[in-house]
């Protein structure tokens, strides 16, 4: 198989196979590794994978040579390619925040409730008020992950613009 994959990475671009060829292959050679403890179903899966994949990837860096490194591959590709983005939903960030909070503060609630409560056999006498401190702990949390979710957007930011420049300045290096 490993043959195959040599002569299926001949497919690929001479500029993209000088680049990644390399590691390409090592990480086949990794995975392929990893595959041949499992079931000869699994193993089948993978080569028809790998030999789909490796196709599929040739004929986009062609298209994307021929068109420019902006187009989009117009065939549909389906799972074969990996796709790059960040697709975890923002918001989840921010309701697991506020859950977290709810949890953490129903839980303190208990404590002081369980706290005020005697000990005793006897029927329970009415609960004793005791001052909230709901509202400065949801302050508190809320400014909290504000603060923590604007530094995670800053470093990415920051991040964003220093790829984004390394990646301007490799494809001014490259017309």
């Amino acid at each position: 198989m490993l043959t195959i994959y040599r002569q299926l990475l001949r497919l690929y671009p001479a500029a993209h196979r000088q680049r990644f060829a390399d590691e390409m292959l090592a990480v086949f050679v990794d995975v392929r590794a990893d595959m041949a403890k499992k079931k000869f179903l699994a193993q089948t899966i993978f080569v028809m994978r790998e030999i789909m994949g490796m196709i599929g990837g040739a004929c986009s860096e062609h298209v994307r040579c021929l068109l420019g490194p902006d187009s989009g591959f117009p065939l549909p590709t389906r799972s074969f390619m990996i796709r790059n983005g960040f697709r975890f939903p923002k918001t989840t960030a921010v309701l697991m925040s506020l859950i977290f909070c709810g949890v953490v503060l129903a839980i303190k609630r208990g404590e002081e409730i369980a706290t005020s409560l005697p000990h005793v056999n006897p029927p329970i006498v009415p609960i004793q008020p005791v001052h909230s401190m709901l509202l400065p702990s949801i302050a508190f949390f809320v400014i909290f992950f504000v603060a923590a979710g604007l530094l995670g957007w800053a470093i990415l930011f920051a991040l964003h613009r220093s790829g984004a420049h390394r990646l301007a300045q490799t494809s001014g290096e490259q017309k």
